[in-house]
């Protein structure tokens, strides 16, 4: 057993399109709005998520700027997952981005797995679409903290939602109370777009919710910290 998946998620940004192919083929590109630090050294893309490493995936379309595509290798049981990324230059200074994900989950209980990772691609769309929205052409630092394990997760959205002067149900949209506001929600994830950078919330697979943020500008909060409050 196991799933076969694709996710296609499409979007319209004012960003040129040789500003979305630095934001979809290059590490700091990734960087900005993809989970954890990416490097790209030839055709080979790392991605460093906490302490540990996404599977390596390789090039295999590199058509600059119009079509960019890489993947892992498959495993032994099969898992493997690739990114294809679409872009089309309109008039009126408007760049169409088509991103395809999709892959394989090996083993009888893919369940779970598929959907904490169809959540967190929706919410990683989303990222960075905001980014070539607002911050196009510039770099961020990523940065990644882990809090501890979470056995109630509804309390846990309510006290980070608190801690963000968030009501208890945010919508995109929402002001945040000190400049900025919520661009994306779903059940797994929360998105926040600041001047000075975009700030993630992920339920993560393993347990424990995760901040995964791209700085624009430097931020100094123990963001460890933050989480073992919550």
């Amino acid at each position: 057993m196991g799933k076969d998946f694709e996710t296609r998620h499409d979007a319209t940004v004012t960003a040129s399109p040789e500003e979305v192919w630095a934001a979809i083929a290059t590490g700091p590109g990734i960087s900005t709005w993809f989970v954890g630090q990416t490097d790209i050294d030839g055709d080979t893309v790392r991605t460093a998520f906490g302490d540990g490493w996404m599977p390596t995936g390789t090039i295999k379309i590199n058509d600059q700027p119009h079509h960019f595509s890489y993947a892992s290798e498959p495993a032994p049981d099969g898992r493997f997952i690739a990114y294809e990324y679409l872009v089309e230059g309109r008039d009126h200074s408007a760049t169409v981005l088509r991103s395809v994900t999709s892959g394989f989950l090996p083993g009888d209980d893919w369940a779970d797995e598929y959907e904490a990772m169809r959540y967190g691609t929706d919410l990683f769309f989303a990222t960075l679409v905001e980014y070539l929205r607002h911050f196009p052409g510039r770099e961020a630092t990523p940065v990644t903290a882990f809090g501890p394990p979470v056995t109630d997760w509804p309390a846990s959205w309510t006290a980070l939602h608190n801690a963000l002067g968030l009501g208890p149900a945010p919508q995109p949209g929402d002001p945040l109370p000190h400049g900025g506001q919520v661009y994306f929600v779903n059940p797994h994830t929360l998105g926040l777009r600041t001047p000075t950078g975009l700030y993630r919330y992920i339920r993560g697979f393993h347990g424990s919710m995760v901040a995964s943020h791209a700085l624009i500008e430097p931020d100094s909060t123990d963001w460890n910290a933050f989480l073992q409050r919550l």
